[in-house]
């Protein structure tokens, strides 16, 4: 086989082989993944709504003492 015939089977008369493989390697890999089972996903799910929680509590304290802080320092500027 030449280069060129090579190069027509890999191009674009060659994307739906392609785009088959791709396909059957996704389903093999599918089967492949251990999922979680139904009270793990809760648990994780309830340590991530906490954990965003907890950082959002956390940046507000921050933030405010912070921006009173940076207030504080105008005012004492601007007098």
């Amino acid at each position: 086989m030449s280069e060129d015939a090579s190069v027509v089977k890999t191009g674009a008369a060659g994307w739906p082989a392609q785009t088959k493989e791709y396909i059957e390697d996704l389903r093999l890999e599918m089967r492949r993944v251990t999922w979680p089972s139904w009270p793990q996903v809760r648990a994780t799910t309830a340590v991530v709504i906490f954990a965003v929680f907890a950082f959002a509590a956390y940046f507000a304290v921050v933030d405010t003492i912070v921006g009173r802080g940076i207030q504080k320092l105008f005012d004492t500027f601007t007098k």
